[in-house]
């Protein structure tokens, strides 16, 4: 059990920043449940680094946080914020901090959140620690991210669900999933439901191969085929590399399908509301050890913190095997 006798927190504020992603709430409840067990004051900020500006604040406690460990989204709603940029917006949310009383601050989100935290801590010196809440799996120093496991999860079942549809009309189907700038969502629920190629940020992606690979399993009788396309690939979204191929290969009909912000949305997988909830509670005890400054997240299982400098300078690495393994599955 931690010490808390020689703490400097007293009052601990919590916020969600930029996209929403599943098991934010259960982080949130995990902050408010453990900072109530040390007799820890929380204050909710709404609306992210915003609320922090336009100073949006709300008292939480125990039965402020009951029954929503299950549910998607986020009770402190969540926006991305360009004033928090400026020098000005950041002294403006300082004060509102000491107005508070607030001494600590959680926040959970990806890598804006971190970055705004970083300049935060530069000015003011804040205590803060850093939750890793987004569904892209793109930060370092964890194996995991808040809500990837879930938006996963979504991504594989609306697949196999357009896999039936696809082999019943014997076409190919272009499906986008979420993933600007890394294509973990498109590796894994590729990977998962056997799809005949995935395209991702991270390679180079060559239509002209792409359409050779379609024209070898047209030879053997292949009538369906799943591509899987993140957002951010290279090529372009599917509707782009849907036309690309539609120009040089026809032997088959072709749909697009573009998943969208289903990703986000729905109840936690068991996986992310376990996650979210070790990190609200690793996230106010290292608070009390007088910790600031860093990223938590996971890594073999354990609890892992990283600095915040060093989360957002750095991304994690697609696995070599994993992507081995793409290419060679998917031939």
């Amino acid at each position: 059990m931690m010490n808390q006798q020689q703490s400097s927190i007293k009052h601990i504020g919590v916020l969600s920043s930029g996209g929403d992603s599943p098991g934010m709430n259960a982080a949130i409840r995990a902050v408010v449940r453990t900072a109530a067990h040390y007799q820890l004051q929380v204050t909710g900020i709404l609306h992210g680094y915003q609320g922090l500006i336009d100073n949006e604040m709300i008292a939480l406690d125990e039965c402020s946080v009951s029954q929503i460990i299950h549910t998607g989204g986020t009770i402190l709603r969540t926006s991305r914020c360009e004033a928090f940029r400026t020098k000005a917006g950041m002294e403006t949310a300082h004060t509102n901090l000491k107005q508070a009383g607030i001494d600590g601050l959680v926040v959970i989100g990806g890598d804006g959140t971190y970055k705004g935290a970083v300049e935060f801590n530069n000015l003011f010196s804040f205590p803060i620690i850093g939750i890793p809440g987004t569904i892209d799996k793109d930060l370092a120093g964890t194996d995991y991210t808040l809500g990837f496991d879930t938006a996963v999860n979504t991504a594989m079942y609306a697949i196999d669900k357009i896999r039936d549809t696809a082999t019943s009309h014997e076409r190919i189907f272009f499906v986008e999933v979420m993933g600007r700038d890394a294509g973990y969502i498109a590796l894994h629920s590729g990977l998962a439901t056997g799809a005949e190629a995935i395209l991702i940020p991270e390679t180079k992606t060559y239509i002209d191969q792409l359409v050779a690979q379609l024209e070898r399993g047209w030879k053997r009788k292949k009538r369906c085929h799943i591509i899987i396309v993140a957002e951010g690939d290279d090529a372009g979204g599917a509707m782009k590399v849907a036309a690309e191929v539609g120009k040089k290969f026809n032997s088959i009909e072709t749909r697009v399908s573009i998943l969208g912000h289903i990703q986000r949305g729905g109840s936690p997988t068991v996986n992310d509301r376990v996650l979210g909830s070790r990190w609200g509670f690793a996230a106010v005890e290292a608070l009390i050890a007088g910790k600031k400054g860093i990223a938590l997240g996971v890594i073999n299982n354990e609890i892992s913190e990283t600095p915040f400098e060093v989360a957002v300078k750095e991304h994690g690495v697609v696995s070599e095997e994993l992507l081995n393994m793409m290419y060679i599955l998917s031939s």
